[in-house]
């Protein structure tokens, strides 16, 4: 995903930029201050580094970092759980010889096809860390309609968010999403910097999406665990749909997303309706093979 160094030094310097020394607990000296954020040595003091050390850290040398000092980084900063996480990635993808990675896989086995086939109620589908759809149901196949209508193979809801006029209408909370999306896409590249797929997937939308390219020159990352989707379908109009997206311990790198709605509330409703057009034979219930 380019130079690591750049990498490390992009991200740790925007986190300390935007860390006043007010919400660090710190006298703020002065009232001539060059930068809005912290200074280089004032993030070394509470992290318990030197000054020198703490450059070091920032022009990208991350390598050899011990897990308590990243770890007092990361509370000096004030970094979420996310981003935590994408600094430890960063540091191991930094070490001298970094494992490689397994890719992402494009495909599920049987029996996780027979479990999302077996939740009948609620939209259920299977994607990889490039936000590829790998797998689904024919509820989740319905509910993405307007994506899997999208020419493009593998199916990417990254990609449909930033390049697809049609996401807009799609989700309604359509900023939030593509900061999201990208967020999401960021950590990838940190736990996976070597996906070939990955890299040529922000490639492209760094190409052709200008508010793409803002949106990960930010360097925010995010988990996506738990929430809210405000969808707006085609055919059954407004949902509200709470998701729960959960890792497949025995699929590494594949993530579990299961939609519902509250029982008796219009999304419900609105969810039974979609299993009604699903009964018509209107969508197909699988993802279509990646061709190429």
């Amino acid at each position: 995903m380019g130079d690591m160094r750049a990498e490390v030094k992009e991200f740790l310097s925007t986190r300390r930029g935007r860390l006043t020394p007010e919400q660090a607990g710190l006298p703020a000296y002065g009232g001539n201050r060059r930068v809005s954020g912290l200074r280089r040595e004032e993030v070394a003091m509470l992290a318990g580094v030197s000054v020198d050390y703490y450059v070091r850290l920032e022009r990208g040398n991350l390598a050899g970092a011990s897990e308590s000092v990243l770890d007092s980084l990361a509370t000096a900063l004030q970094l979420d759980d996310a981003e935590r996480q994408h600094l430890f990635d960063l540091a191991r993808a930094a070490g001298p010889a970094p494992r490689r990675r397994r890719n992402p896989a494009n495909a599920v086995r049987p029996a996780v096809q027979q479990v999302l086939d077996a939740i009948a109620d609620a939209p259920a589908w299977v994607r990889n860390g490039r936000h590829d759809i790998i797998a689904t149901n024919a509820l989740g196949r319905a509910l993405y309609s307007p994506v899997f209508d999208d020419p493009h193979r593998p199916v990417n809801t990254t990609r449909f968010a930033y390049l697809n006029p049609a996401a807009r209408e799609f989700w309604r909370d359509y900023d939030q999403i593509l900061h999201d999306a990208a967020s999401m896409l960021r950590m990838e590249a940190g736990r996976n910097p070597h996906d070939p797929e990955l890299i040529r997937l922000v490639g492209e939308l760094s190409t052709s999406s200008e508010t793409f390219r803002e949106r990960w020159a930010s360097r925010d990352v995010k988990f996506h665990r738990s929430g809210m989707k405000r969808l707006h379908h085609p055919v059954v109009g407004d949902l509200d749909l709470q998701y729960e997206s959960m890792e497949l311990p025995s699929e590494p790198g594949l993530v579990l997303n299961v939609y519902t709605a509250p029982a008796g509330s219009p999304s419900a409703d609105g969810l039974r309706m979609l299993a009604s057009w699903v009964a018509t034979g209107a969508t197909t219930a699988r993802v279509e093979k990646p061709t190429g």
